[in-house]
């Protein structure tokens, strides 16, 4: 099986450009978050979530990106602001905690790329007036209409992530096979480019996401990351955020006495599909632990420019 052929491609932000292709970046998370699957609570107050993004920096990450609503399996994220199945964190608690760390990064280290992880226009308004670049929409455009016109007014560098259904509906999903997985992501992610496109967004600012666990069952990821390269055609660069997914510990079960192995003990996992994401032609990559994972990706891209 040949290496997935990485584009060289310019990604536009919102005040600088990036050329991705010459070497993976890593994007680390920093979940100001009660509740996240990783490491819910770590830093949801200000000074640790600070503390953490200028400790992912040291160790090499290119950019941060800060979430404060937990879109893990099961949780209320994505519902209809205003209706009974409305999100459990509104709109003012996510820019609450959220906006003041962003604030803060920027004091402390002026010029840092911040990606804001959320679905909701406001609070992406909101921190792109704060300073951020970039916005990472796991929904693709999916959860809030709106969202498409804040990105295209202010110029912000977007990702757009494939799901299927909410993250309570995630569970419920029926399985399919290799062909009809791919389909189905492609599709999705050609819908959220469609509606990008038509929003007045630049198709350079956009970079996709094939959305790992977001809706996929199990092996389904499997046989996503297998096949990612199929999805260089769309024409933009791929992030591959694989980083302590429950399926890397579904998978690690017969090594530990049957049991799903915990989110803190799946790092060689995390390493391993990381490094595979990179050789099927991800550009970028989302992590937790961001040393073990920049070594990683220096590996990996060593393999893929030897090949090229």
């Amino acid at each position: 099986m040949s290496l997935g052929k990485r584009q060289h491609l310019a990604w536009q932000l919102r005040t600088r450009t990036l050329n991705l292709g010459r070497r993976t970046l890593v994007m680390a998370v920093v979940n100001i978050t009660p509740d996240s699957f990783s490491d819910g609570g770590s830093f949801l107050a200000v000074e640790a979530a600070v503390a953490r993004a200028l400790q992912a920096l040291d160790e090499g990450a290119d950019l941060l990106d800060l979430g404060a609503e937990s879109t893990r399996p099961g949780s209320r994220a994505g519902g209809a602001v205003g209706t009974p199945d409305a999100p459990a964190v509104s709109a003012t608690e996510e820019q609450a905690r959220l906006l003041p760390v962003v604030e803060a990064i920027l004091r402390a280290r002026p010029g840092t790329i911040i990606s804001v992880d959320t679905y909701k226009a406001e609070t992406a308004r909101a921190a792109i007036a704060a300073g951020a670049e970039i916005v990472n929409d796991a929904s693709g455009f999916a959860w809030d209409q709106r969202m498409a016109g804040v990105c295209a007014e202010y110029g912000a560098g977007t990702i757009l992530s494939h799901t299927r259904g909410r993250p309570e509906e995630w569970v419920i999903q029926p399985r399919l096979h290799a062909d009809a997985l791919m389909a189905e992501v492609r599709a999705g992610l050609e819908a959220s480019l469609a509606s990008a496109q038509a929003a007045g967004i630049p198709t350079e600012a956009i970079v996709l996401d094939p959305g790992y666990g977001f809706g996929k069952r199990f092996e389904e990821n499997f046989a996503l990351l297998g096949r990612q390269a199929e999805l260089l055609d769309l024409g933009r660069p791929l992030l591959a955020g694989l980083s302590r997914k429950s399926f890397l510990g579904r998978a690690l079960a017969p090594l530990h006495g049957g049991a799903d192995a915990p989110a803190q003990e799946r790092e060689m996992a995390s390493l391993a599909a990381l490094t595979a994401a990179i050789l099927h032609g991800a550009s970028l990559v989302r992590v937790h632990s961001v040393r073990p994972a920049v070594e990683a990706a220096h590996i990996a891209d060593a393999i893929v420019n030897a090949a090229s």
